[in-house]
């Protein structure tokens, strides 16, 4: 008895399993038509999903990427214009002082800033990088005449910017301009007989 009322019940529950899944069979082309409906694809695109491996990061407008570009740029080469400062006063054995910095430094930074700004922005131009070659060859070669044979008022006046322009224009230019102007540099100290001065 206890035999029969087990397979009854088990009976009875695989038939409710069987009238079930028979119940909630939906032909395929009717899920689709539900589905179609409810429009759960479309949400279901525009949800952004969190495993993705790229995390979307907010793009820089055109002009907040050139300013960040040239600040990378104004930073260095402000503190190159502060070396060559302080260097050149020491060369000469003078104590710089913080009147004479701050003379070189306030009105020097901001011109600099101006120069890097737009010479960044159009570097890509040939224009811009025929440019910034005849700047390199020309404060490379007056460096090295100044330091050759300028007086000490001089050098100590024109060295530090020549210096940073040179740096900076040899920085900016393409490699094969940039090898091209050291190489004139060199040629107009070789026919000049200048020394490489340290």
């Amino acid at each position: 008895m206890a035999r029969n009322r087990k397979a009854n019940s088990q009976k009875a529950e695989k038939d409710a399993t069987s009238s079930s899944t028979e119940a909630s069979e939906i032909p395929e082309d009717e899920q689709w038509r539900l589905v179609n409906e409810s429009g759960i694809l479309g949400k279901m695109a525009s949800i952004p999903r969190a495993n993705e491996e790229e995390v979307q990061e907010p793009e820089l407008t055109p002009l907040g990427e050139e300013i960040f570009n040239s600040i990378i740029l104004i930073i260095p080469m402000s503190f190159v214009l502060l070396l060559m400062e302080i260097l050149i006063h020491f060369q000469y054995g003078k104590r710089p002082t913080f009147e004479a910095v701050l003379d070189r430094m306030v009105p020097g930074v901001p011109i600099l800033s101006i120069s890097i700004f737009y010479t960044t922005r159009y570097k890509s131009l040939h224009t811009m990088q025929a440019f910034l070659f005849v700047l390199a060859v020309f404060a490379g070669s007056r460096l090295i005449y100044l330091m050759n044979l300028g007086s000490w008022l001089v050098n100590m006046r024109q060295c530090p910017p020549l210096a940073t322009m040179w740096v900076y224009a040899t920085l900016q230019l393409n490699l094969a301009p940039a090898v091209v102007s050291l190489g004139v540099v060199g040629a107009y100290v070789w026919w000049r007989g200048l020394d490489i001065i340290l």
